[in-house]
């Protein structure tokens, strides 16, 4: 059976992205790469929220066609083109990127029946609003974090007010050079 795991960098105060949902807080080296390549091997689906999803079907096919692009951004393309992709939204009509399922309602059944299927796991990248949602509704498996040594101090809360209380079991944690904190967590 699949899991659902919620990926998100997040600040020592929460934010999973700044004011305007920008991540130039990161302290994004090649030890954070390695870190996001090895979880990226874990993914039988990536799952986006709206707004995720239309920042990566507007960046990602065109790097393909980018000739001054670096080999791990063609890989990371390539990969990310040809992947079946989920995306949850009840706003969008269609969603047209290659290989990508739209999920409009029925979100408890929906997810359940994915969990049902072969393959590796379904994880969520970002997405701070569907997070919540899905984090709500008690979907979420495992929590893969990356908390940055920042304070930002507003900007886009992975978790609110209506966060239920969760026992969560620590399956790995790692410091990196850089001060970031990689955290694995399960589902008690």
């Amino acid at each position: 059976m699949r899991k659902l795991v919620l990926f998100a960098h997040i600040s020592l105060d929460g934010f999973a992205g700044d004011k305007n949902g920008g991540l130039g807080f990161l302290s994004y080296d090649g030890e954070l790469q390695q870190f996001a390549e090895e979880l990226v091997k874990t993914v039988g689906a990536p799952v986006y929220g709206k707004n995720t999803y239309h920042l990566m079907e507007g960046y990602w096919p065109g790097v393909l066609n980018d000739p001054n692009a670096s080999g791990h951004s063609l890989e990371h393309a390539k990969w990310v083109q040809e992947i079946p992709k989920i995306v949850f939204s009840t706003t969008l009509t269609s969603a047209d990127w290659n290989n990508t399922t739209l999920i409009k309602d029925n979100i408890v059944e929906e997810v359940n029946k994915l969990k049902q299927q072969p393959g590796k796991d379904l994880v969520i990248f970002g997405s701070p609003g569907l997070a919540k949602s899905l984090m709500h509704l008690g979907l979420i498996d495992e929590y893969k974090l990356t908390l940055h040594p920042v304070i930002l101090g507003e900007g886009i809360s992975l978790f609110d007010s209506n966060t239920q209380m969760s026992n969560l079991k620590l399956l790995e944690s790692k410091t990196l050079g850089s001060g970031v904190v990689t955290l694995h967590y399960a589902m008690r």
